[in-house]
C-alpha cells in the first residue's frame, strides 16, 4: 500500500516508521522529564536522549507542553485498561483489591520512570496543570467506585461506607506507597520492599491497622461515643421557635 507524508495512503494512519519514530520521542521525553523535572527539562534535552534531531521532535510535538500530555495519555491508558480488567471481573472484593495493587506497583516494576513523571511532573507538580488530569482521575475513581458499590450489593462490603471515597482512600494509599519509593523513603530496587508495601496497603486497606484485640475494644468504644453523641445531640437541640 502506498505511503504519503509518513501515513498510509488511505487510511490517515501513522506509518509505522512514524509511529516507531514518536515513540522514540516519547520514551526519551519520559527520561528527560524523570532526571530533570519539567521546569529543567528541554526540546534540545529530549531529542539529544532520542538520537534525533532537534526539528523532529516539533515535526510530531507543538511543545514541551504537548509532549508531557502526550506522555501522560500513553502511560495512563495502559494503566487504566490494566485495571480495567481488574475492577470488573467476577473476584471477590478482597482480591480485587490486591489485583488493584498488584497493577499499580507492576506498572512501577516495569517503567518506575515514567511512575515517576506521573506522580512527581503530572500528579503533584503545577505542570502537571497542563493535563487534563482531573478527567483521568475522575474516571479512574469512578471506575474503582462502581467495583465498591457492586460489591455492596453482594454483601462484602459494608453499607455504611460511602463507595465513591472508599475508591479515593484506596488509590490515594496506592499513590503514597507508591511515591515513597520515587522520593527514595524505601529502595526502588528492593524487590522485596516492593512487594512488602504493595501487600501491606491492601491489607490494611482491608482490615484496617488494629490488632484484633484492639479493633474488639475500639469497637466497644465507639458505640458507647456514639451513644453518648446521640444523647447528647438530642439534649442540647434548641427548641423550636413558637410561632406568633
Amino acid at each position: 500500500m502506498a505511503r504519503t507524508n509518513g501515513k498510509t495512503a488511505g487510511t490517515g494512519e501513522p506509518s509505522a516508521r512514524e509511529a516507531e519514530r514518536r515513540r522514540t520521542i516519547l520514551r526519551a521525553a519520559i527520561e528527560v522529564f524523570a532526571r530533570k523535572g519539567y521546569h529543567g527539562c528541554r526540546i534540545a534535552d529530549v531529542a539529544k536522549e532520542a538520537g534525533v534531531a532537534y526539528g523532529l521532535v516539533y515535526h510530531y510535538f507543538q511543545n514541551k507542553d504537548e509532549l508531557l500530555s502526550s506522555v501522560f495519555d500513553t502511560a495512563w491508558k495502559g494503566f487504566v485498561g490494566r485495571l480495567e480488567g481488574v475492577a470488573t471481573g467476577d473476584a471477590p472484593l478482597a482480591e480485587k483489591i490486591r489485583g488493584v495493587a498488584r497493577v499499580a506497583f507492576e506498572a512501577y516494576r516495569h517503567d518506575p520512570r515514567a511512575v515517576r513523571v506521573l506522580i512527581l511532573e503530572i500528579a503533584r507538580s503545577p505542570a502537571g496543570a497542563k493535563v487534563d488530569r482531573g478527567g483521568a482521575f475522575v474516571d479512574i475513581i469512578r471506575l474503582a467506585e462502581s467495583m465498591f458499590r457492586q460489591a455492596q450489593v453482594r454483601g462484602e462490603l459494608r453499607a455504611d461506607l460511602d463507595a465513591r471515597l472508599a475508591a479515593a482512600m484506596m488509590f490515594g494509599a496506592i499513590e503514597m506507597g507508591l511515591t515513597s519509593f520515587v522520593v527514595g523513603l524505601f529502595d526502588p530496587k528492593d524487590e522485596a520492599a516492593l512487594e512488602r508495601v504493595q501487600r501491606q496497603i491492601a491489607e490494611v486497606f482491608l482490615t484496617g491497622v488494629l490488632s484484633p484485640a484492639a479493633a474488639a475494644a475500639h469497637a466497644g468504644a465507639s458505640a458507647g461515643s456514639e451513644v453518648a453523641w446521640k444523647k447528647s445531640t438530642s439534649t442540647t437541640k434548641s427548641p423550636a421557635p413558637r410561632r406568633a
